[in-house]
């Protein structure tokens, strides 16, 4: 009886000694749990001009991230998780995005994606620095969010310095070495105009003139720039802007090859000026978007479609670009990802193929290098 008696006492013992252990157990996976992983999703934070000027850009490369995340969900996610993408308005003011990030990192996302415009990227780079939060792939191209103190962003396009220096190698070619510059007031463009200062001067370009575009003074701002008679011109500024300053070097004369930076816009710069863009040339940072040879493109014109969101573009393949980069990332990162396991991810990712476009970042926080050029021709189209 004694033995049964110690034998029961030691059962109890050991029982409650086990549903300690699990408790203690399940207390400890739950304080171990990453933020914005759950066992069916995995949530990522987005805050980008959905309204406002820079929606005009911000917002195809919003859906075309969509469009990427929409199919790998209907896939059935990464890992059996959904991706989940929560997307808030900034109008492109970046006290609004610092205001959103708040938010979105009150709602303990598991990572930033896809942020629009260099200066909002600016702005939140302290809410970021000294965590583990990630921003990958803002669609930014300020030089210095690719340096030591934005140790947290993760960029797939290049720099404005790579542009400049595209657009520098092209007008030598054609062996037009004195350059002007007309650009916009908004921090946007400052950025890209500073990127354009330091490598086009370090490249032996002649930069004559320079001269800022606001409201009605693109007249006299082109007069001031054609004053000092330049062989060629860059144009920095969002496409209602350059298509004004465009007409008005064209109306006065000018024959000369005009330039654009990637924040131009393209296919928007394309439209607005019809015939009058002819000769015109456009950095992009992406493959021709209505290039049918390329896997990627023909996926994204097939999810565009299925979206009725229209006739895809530049900006929207770049959102694609994002979203697939992330995606595999995140499959890399295993089936607990972590934001360390993630950035480890990332900085291991080496020619990654998407459809035909190149993502390479091992160790550098900066996937593509590609810069191309488009020009748009007397029928206001882009071509190569």
């Amino acid at each position: 009886m004694t033995t049964t008696m110690d034998g029961m006492r030691a059962f109890r013992a050991a029982a409650r000694i086990t549903m300690v252990a699990a408790l203690a157990g399940l207390f400890t996976a739950g304080a171990n749990a990453e933020d914005g992983v759950s066992k069916t999703a995995v949530t990522l934070g987005q805050s980008l001009a959905m309204t406002g000027p820079g929606a005009t850009l911000a917002l195809p490369f919003a859906q075309g991230a969509r469009l990427y995340f929409e199919r790998v969900n209907a896939g059935g996610g990464v890992n059996g998780r959904k991706i989940e993408l929560t997307t808030l308005d900034d109008m492109g003011n970046p006290d609004t995005t610092v205001a959103n990030t708040k938010k979105l990192l009150d709602q303990k996302v598991f990572s930033l994606f896809g942020y629009y415009g260099s200066p909002q990227v600016t702005a939140v780079n302290p809410l970021l620095k000294d965590t583990d939060i990630l921003l990958f792939a803002p669609m930014a191209g300020a030089d210095e969010l690719r340096g030591s103190l934005y140790p947290n962003v993760y960029s797939v396009r290049p720099g404005y310095s790579e542009e400049a220096a595209m657009i520098t190698r092209h007008a030598e070619t054609l062996g037009m070495r004195k350059l002007a510059i007309l650009h916009g007031k908004d921090l946007e463009s400052l950025a890209a105009l500073d990127s354009a200062e330091r490598t086009m001067g370090g490249m032996g370009a002649n930069l004559v003139a320079k001269s800022a575009l606001s409201g009605g003074s693109v007249a006299t701002s082109v007069d001031q720039v054609l004053a000092k008679k330049p062989e060629s011109v860059l144009v920095i500024s969002d496409a209602s802007g350059a298509a004004n300053a465009i007409r008005d070097l064209r109306a006065k004369g000018f024959r000369g090859p005009i330039y654009g930076f990637s924040s131009t816009g393209e296919s928007l710069l394309a439209e607005q000026l019809g015939a009058a863009g002819a000769g015109v040339v456009v950095v992009r940072v992406t493959p021709k978007s209505d290039n049918a040879k390329s896997v990627l493109v023909r996926e994204l014109q097939a999810d565009a479609l299925a979206a009725k969101l229209g006739k895809s573009n530049v900006y929207m393949l770049e959102g694609y670009i994002a979203a697939w980069t992330y995606t595999e990332a995140l499959r890399k990162a295993g089936k607990d990802p972590t934001r360390a396991k993630l950035r480890k991810a990332l900085d291991s990712l080496q020619d990654l193929n998407l459809g035909g476009f190149r993502v390479h970042f091992d160790g550098d926080r900066v996937g593509s290098k590609l810069v191309e050029l488009s020009l748009i021709d007397a029928m206001g189209r882009v071509r190569e």
